[in-house]
């Protein structure tokens, strides 16, 4: 997933596919794609900066980089941005994610280094041959056996290659405080329902990471703040509280349930796609480990 990569499989799409049918499951991957492109337009500038740094950690030149959970490939294209004459593998079970992936490929003349690997890691790890660098943002707190895929990697990576693991510390803050309507602290009170859901919920990677035969080369934590919002913000307000408008249908109460909607509606001065006020907050934490 990316990564979405994004960094971003906020609702997770396997778990879905659990308890839907194979159309439900197809719809909210359609949806969970469209947030995760809408992550890569608003958090492009973010990415760069953990690639690079990820960048200073890695083999010199790596011929194979494998994103594990690739989504519609956010971390991909930043990966092959960075490493500008690696092979690229974007690994995921979705069929829906992995042909957006291919198009945007296309799209930016990467179709040659880029290429989408169908695996559902529950099951094993795909036979991709030797890697150089491995990326996992909010992949791996969704697999039944974190600690199992994390032997599988170390497996696959080449002596010296590293693992990059990202996950979202904090979720993302579109809304001031006071946003107008409502009680103020709406957005303050949706993230302690979904915390208390379990929301993107993840270990501490690295003892993790060290009984897997990691040893750990960096630690960071990367703060996204952007005044004014990047274009395409509301849009992707609008996509990331829908998700949860729908996940804490009842958990909030019906006052904050009522805003929601107000800020979802399509139109009128309060809808997200016509404020002003809108900013994009969040916190990243990167683990870069290598392989003996």
């Amino acid at each position: 997933m990316t990564q979405h990569s994004h960094d971003q499989r906020h609702h997770d799409h396997r778990q879905q596919e659990h308890r839907h049918g194979s159309g439900d499951v197809e719809h909210d991957d359609m949806g969970l794609a469209d947030l995760l492109d809408l992550d890569a337009d608003v958090l492009g500038p973010y990415l760069d900066q953990v690639t690079d740094w990820v960048g200073q950690h890695a083999p010199e030149a790596p011929r194979t980089v494998a994103d594990v959970g690739a989504g519609t490939g956010t971390g991909s294209l930043a990966l092959a941005r960075r490493f500008g004459t690696a092979d690229v593998v974007a690994i995921d079970r979705s069929d829906v994610m992995l042909e957006r992936l291919r198009v945007t490929a296309r799209a930016r003349g990467l179709g040659d280094r880029l290429r989408g690997v169908r695996a559902d890691l529950d099951t094993g790890w795909p036979a991709i041959g030797t890697v150089d660098v491995a990326w996992a943002a909010s992949s791996l707190h969704h697999v039944a056996d974190p600690d199992r895929v994390l032997r599988d990697i170390h497996g696959a990576l080449d002596s010296g290659g590293l693992l990059a693991v990202i996950e979202m510390d904090a979720l993302p803050r579109f809304l001031p405080d006071d946003i107008g309507l409502g009680r103020p602290g709406l957005e303050a009170r949706c993230h302690e329902a979904m915390e208390a859901a379990d929301w993107n919920a993840h270990p501490d990677w690295r003892p993790h990471l060290e009984r897997a035969g990691f040893g750990i080369a960096g630690q960071r934590t990367f703060s996204i703040g952007t005044t004014p919002a990047p274009a395409g913000t509301g849009r992707y307000a609008h996509a990331w509280l829908s998700r949860v408008r729908t996940a804490l249908d009842d958990r909030l109460a019906a006052d904050d349930l009522s805003t929601l909607d107000r800020l979802l509606a399509d139109e009128g001065p309060d809808a997200l796609l016509n404020r002003h006020d809108l900013t994009v907050r969040g916190s990243r934490t990167v683990w870069a480990a290598r392989r003996p």
